[in-house]
């Protein structure tokens, strides 16, 4: 994907004002190049040198599925910038425990707003499939899927692993996973709170790898928790 779709999800459920937001095509997708890039650590690297690029003091990353494991990466290198994580849908070294892909909610008119070509990709992604979730599905996640430089990732993701420390991260977490994620699960995510002292855990029932489209309503009451617990500190 590229931005458009942690923005559009993001800016659905966080406060208008207040905080500034700033939404990257990572490395490879959208507009972002990868030139030079031979493995995950480096993207990492790339994503430490952009957020001092931008001046702006300590930051709080949000990360979807690749994007959380890559923000772990940048919290435990450079823990003097992050001052606080949320995790959705984290993708972890090695998925495991894995659920099967069952769907939870299928309304008749959902594919209404869907040509037929769009169907088999909304399938494989959502788990409860409405009418809103395929709106947000064609007009947010679809078009970043044509930018997508399939041979620069796969020399990426071919260095996989990524640095994600031993020791514990100090900041607010917030970890978010789907019961019905059948791409990361909610396995590892339940054993991702041990390693973040200061985290608040949540597997959400009647969600999958889209939660941030399914259950906004809630999410957006964890975002503001973990919010309110950054600006208590």
């Amino acid at each position: 994907m590229d931005h458009r779709e942690i923005e559009a999800a993001i800016e659905a459920v966080v406060p208008a004002t207040g905080y500034r937001r700033i939404y990257p095509d990572l490395p490879g997708m959208g507009l972002s190049t990868a030139d030079g890039l031979t493995g995950n650590d480096d993207v990492v690297t790339l994503l430490g040198d952009f957020i001092d690029g931008l001046g702006a003091g300590p930051v709080m990353l949000v990360g979807h599925s690749y994007g959380a494991y890559l923000a772990r990466g940048v919290a435990a290198q450079r823990p003097d910038v992050v001052l606080g994580l949320a995790l959705l849908c984290p993708v972890p070294e090695r998925s495991r425990n894995v659920p099967e892909h069952n769907v939870v909610r299928q309304d008749a008119d959902a594919y209404d707003e869907l040509d037929r070509a769009l169907w088999a990709g909304f399938d494989e992604y959502f788990v409860v499939r409405t009418r809103a979730t395929a709106r947000r599905y064609r007009d947010h996640v679809v078009p970043g899927t044509t930018l997508v430089d399939e041979d620069s990732l796969g020399c990426i993701f071919a260095g996989w692993a990524v640095d994600v420390g031993s020791s514990a991260f100090a900041g607010q977490t917030l970890i978010v996973a789907g019961r019905r994620d059948s791409v990361a699960g909610y396995a590892d995510a339940c054993e991702l709170a041990e390693r973040y002292p200061h985290a608040t855990l949540a597997v959400l029932e009647d969600a999958g790898h889209a939660l941030m489209h399914e259950r906004p309503e809630l999410l957006a009451a964890l975002l503001g928790d973990w919010l309110d617990r950054l600006g208590r500190k």
